[in-house]
């Protein structure tokens, strides 16, 4: 998940952003209460943890803000020195979905960070579990994949493909769905980009049968990505891209 930090205190922010990182999610850290709310109005961002005390203005206005013109989301977890009862009843009634008192603890952040946003994108965490096929283990949080006793090596796009395909086993899903899911836009009829890619995971990840899996080039439609095996219970060869008959002897 992506989690914007507003913390003055440099060793403060460098601290949580190391606890949020470790723990598996992106955080990008704002010194002051009008640098985030600039980042904001181009950004977005899962959760927010705001500090009461901002040289500019409070953390209090700042969840203000992003109440009024975001509405119920991000969840906001307010993390302060601040501790009077009075305090925790004002940053909560502004909005704010939690309150941590500091010192930082590194267990109760990441527990609390945690349940924020299990309450607020449960699909997300249903979609940050571990997948399992064959040979084959898919990690969404650490963006790894790994197959027998190897990681691969892929760049930011390709394992965005691959959990893309594992997420998606066994439906035909056409090209212009995967370039949408993928690159978040079509690419066109004449490029190559989703081919390339497709080609570079094949011999990246080894998708093969022997390994648990069957990749399969749909003609003009798209692919589909599926158990070894599954494949079996279904003709596909009037469907089937001449060009994939390649990769078939391959397998």
């Amino acid at each position: 998940m992506r989690i914007a930090s507003v913390e003055d205190d440099k060793s403060q922010s460098e601290l949580i952003q190391q606890i949020l990182v470790s723990a598996g999610h992106e955080c990008e850290c704002f010194a002051s209460g009008s640098t985030f709310l600039r980042a904001l109005r181009e950004q977005t961002f899962d959760l927010l943890v705001v500090d009461w005390q901002l040289p500019d203005t409070s953390g209090l206005e700042v969840v203000t803000w992003v109440r009024q013109n975001s509405g119920r989301n991000p969840p906001i977890l307010f993390l302060t020195s601040r501790s009077l009862e009075e305090d925790i009843v004002g940053g909560l009634g502004a909005g704010a979905d939690d309150y941590m008192i500091k010192p930082i603890r590194r267990a109760e952040l990441v527990a609390r960070v945690s349940a924020l946003l299990r309450r607020t994108y449960p699909q997300a965490q249903q979609d940050s579990a571990m997948i399992r096929v064959g040979n084959y283990c898919v990690d969404p949080q650490a963006r790894t994949v790994t197959f027998g006793e190897s990681r691969a090596d892929m760049s930011p796009r390709e394992f965005d493909l691959a959990l893309f395909l594992f997420r998606n086993l066994g439906r035909l899903v056409s090209r212009e769905v995967v370039e949408q899911a993928v690159w978040g836009r079509a690419i066109g009829a004449g490029s190559r980009t989703l081919d390339t890619h497709i080609s570079r995971l094949r011999i990246k990840l080894a998708l093969r049968p022997e390994n648990g899996v069957r990749l399969t080039s749909v003609y003009s439609h798209g692919y589909r990505f599926e158990a070894a095996g599954d494949g079996d219970k279904q003709d596909l060869r009037d469907l089937q891209d001449p060009q994939d008959s390649q990769h078939k002897q391959e397998d």
